[in-house]
C-alpha cells in the first residue's frame, strides 16, 4: 500500500483522533453464561486465598465474558498486569504537575474525555475525576521522561480510573507504558505505523481477495490507529465492550491488538468489498465499528490467528512489502523526474527554434526593408487624412 508507511510519520503531539462517541454504560441483566462463570471465579478467589494462579487467571480473562463484572475486574486486572498493590505510592497533588510541558495538552484532551465518564454523576464528583486522570497522566510520563504523551493515551487511562481507582490505575498504567504501549509513547510514530502493517499479512493469509481490494483502494492503516492506541477504548461505544477488551488484552500478550484488528476487517470482508475500491470509502467504512460486533467470536478468531502465524513469518512479510513499496517510489519518482526531463528538453527545443528564425527575420536588409515600408504607410496614411479633410471642409 503504496505510502502507507509515512502516514503517521510524526511528532507523537501532532496526532488528531476524532472526538469519540457517548459511551453507554447501560447495565444488562446477567446471562446465565455470565452467572456461572462469576460463580467460577468467585470460587477460585475463596479456594487460592484470592490469589489465582497467573496462567488460569490469564486463561479465564480470555475466554468467553472474561472478567464477568468491575467487582471482579476490581480484584484481578492488577493481577494481570502484574502490579503489587501492597506498595503503592500516594498521589502527588495537580499543583505539583502544573509546570510539566505537557500539562496544558493533557487537560484539554481531558476535557474532551467528558462522554467517557459514567453519566448522571454529581458536577463536583466529575471534576474530582477530571482531576485525578490528569494526575494519573502526567505522574507517568513524568516518572519515565523518555515517554511522550500521545492523544488517545488518556482514553486508556480514563478506563482504568473507572475500574481500579487513581493509586491503582497508576502502577497498572506505569506497567503498561514501559511494556504494551511503549513503541506507541516513542518520538515518532514509526515504530508504531510500521506495527500497525502486521494487518495486511494476517488479511492476505486468510482472504487474498479482500487483501487485494484493500490494497488497490490504497486505504492504508490509519483507520486502525486509535484502535491500537487506545485498546479500542477511543472507538466503541459500549463501556462493556471496551472492558471486555480489557479483560483479553491485559491476560494477551502485547501484539494482541493488532490479531484483534485483523480479525474485526476480515468479519467484515463482506461489507468492505460492497463499497467502492477508493482509499475514502474503505477508510470511512473501517473507521466505524458497528455496534453489534460479536466480540467473542471475534477474540476466538484473534487467539486462532495468533497460534495459526508466527510472529517471525508476519515480519518477514512486512519488511518485504516495505521493500516493495519503497521500489514502487523509486520508480514513480523516477518516472516524474525523467517527465520533467522531458519537459525541459522540449521547452529548450522551442526556444532554439525561435532563436533560429528571429535572427532570419531581423538581418540588416530585412530591417532597412521592413523600416521603409513603415515609412511609406505612415506618410501615405498622412496623405489620405489630409485629402479627407479637406474634402470634407470644402
Amino acid at each position: 500500500m503504496t505510502s502507507q508507511v509515512n502516514e503517521a510519520n510524526h511528532q507523537n503531539s501532532e496526532i488528531k483522533i476524532d472526538q469519540p462517541q457517548e459511551l453507554c454504560f447501560e447495565k444488562c441483566p446477567e446471562s446465565g453464561e455470565e452467572q456461572q462463570k462469576r460463580l467460577e471465579i468467585e470460587r477460585l478467589l475463596i479456594e487460592h486465598n484470592g490469589n489465582i494462579p497467573l496462567l488460569k487467571l490469564q486463561e479465564i480473562a480470555r475466554s468467553d465474558h472474561g472478567l464477568v463484572n468491575d467487582e471482579l475486574r476490581r480484584l484481578l486486572w492488577p493481577q494481570l498486569a502484574g502490579v503489587d498493590i501492597s506498595s503503592l505510592e500516594p498521589a502527588p497533588s495537580l499543583q505539583d504537575l502544573q509546570t510539566h510541558p505537557e500539562y496544558q495538552q493533557v487537560v484539554l484532551d481531558v476535557n474532551r474525555s467528558l462522554k467517557r465518564f459514567p453519566p448522571g454523576i454529581p458536577y463536583e464528583q466529575r471534576i474530582a475525576l477530571q482531576d485525578q486522570l490528569t494526575v494519573l497522566i502526567l505522574r507517568v510520563i513524568k516518572k519515565y521522561p523518555n515517554l511522550r504523551y500521545y492523544q488517545g493515551y488518556h482514553d486508556v487511562a480514563v478506563t482504568f480510573l473507572l475500574v481500579v481507582g487513581e493509586e491503582v490505575a497508576f502502577a497498572v498504567m506505569e506497567e503498561l507504558s514501559t511494556n504494551h504501549f511503549s513503541e506507541c509513547m516513542q518520538e515518532t510514530m514509526d515504530a508504531t505505523q510500521k506495527r500497525l502493517m502486521f494487518i495486511w499479512p494476517l488479511v492476505d493469509l486468510e482472504n487474498s481477495h479482500l487483501f487485494q481490494f484493500l490494497q488497490q483502494s490504497a486505504v492504508g492503516t490509519l483507520f486502525a490507529l486509535p484502535w491500537y492506541l487506545t485498546w479500542f477504548g477511543h472507538s466503541l461505544n459500549s463501556y462493556k465492550d471496551v472492558v471486555r477488551l480489557y479483560d483479553y488484552f491485559l491476560a494477551s500478550p502485547i501484539y494482541m491488538p493488532i490479531f484483534v484488528t485483523a480479525a474485526i476487517i476480515l468479519y467484515r470482508a463482506e461489507d468492505i468489498l460492497k463499497v467502492d475500491c477508493d482509499m475514502a470509502s474503505v477508510h470511512c467504512l473501517l473507521s466505524r465499528l458497528p455496534d453489534d460486533l460479536p466480540f467473542e467470536e471475534l477474540l476466538n478468531t484473534a487467539s486462532l490467528l495468533y497460534d495459526k502465524y508466527s510472529l517471525t513469518v508476519i515480519e518477514k512479510y512486512v519488511e518485504e512489502l516495505v521493500r516493495k513499496e519503497k521500489l514502487q517510489r523509486q520508480l514513480e519518482e523516477k518516472r516524474i523526474q525523467e517527465r520533467r526531463k522531458q519537459l525541459a528538453r522540449n521547452a529548450r527545443a522551442g526556444n532554439n527554434n525561435l532563436a533560429r528564425w528571429l535572427p532570419q527575420m531581423l538581418t540588416p536588409k530585412s530591417m532597412i526593408v521592413t523600416t521603409a515600408f513603415s515609412i511609406l504607410v505612415g506618410i501615405c496614411a498622412y496623405y489620405y487624412k489630409n485629402q479627407y479633410l479637406s474634402a470634407g471642409v470644402s
